[in-house]
């Protein structure tokens, strides 16, 4: 079966893993999959990833998160930008998921970046997805 966007499968994956308690999960590689585990890394919601080359496009193995007693660290996880329509937003327009506390993943000129870091670098792009 062909998959269409990429992304929105990935993060569906990562949302079913998590709901299912997963210690990894598995999605395709491509640029943006790539930047967005890293910003996930970096913000603290996985554990890590690693990739696996499979001599086509390669897959990513994100190794997910949970709290001490096991409590869920990404509760939700959703695709803003969608094939069918694109969502922009300048710097002062970026959303606030749960007033801060969570945070917004945006594809820049300069690279994907969570809303935190594009506020701190003064640039906007396209919204790719909210985490909370």
């Amino acid at each position: 079966m062909a998959i269409n966007d990429l992304t929105a499968d990935m993060l569906t994956r990562i949302r079913n893993a998590v709901r299912n308690r997963e210690s990894s999960v598995t999605a395709v590689s491509n640029k943006l999959n790539r930047g967005i585990v890293g910003v996930l890394e970096e913000e603290g919601y996985i554990n890590g990833f690693e990739f696996i080359e499979d001599g086509r496009q390669g897959l990513i193995r994100i190794k997910l998160k949970y709290g001490p007693r096991g409590e869920q660290v990404i509760n939700t996880i959703d695709r803003v930008s969608k094939c069918g329509r694109r969502v922009y937003s300048g710097v002062g327009d970026l959303p606030r998921p749960l007033q801060g506390l969570g945070i917004c993943i945006v594809s820049t000129s300069s690279g994907v970046m969570s809303d935190r870091k594009c506020r701190t670098e003064r640039v906007g792009g396209e919204v790719v997805a909210l985490v909370a």
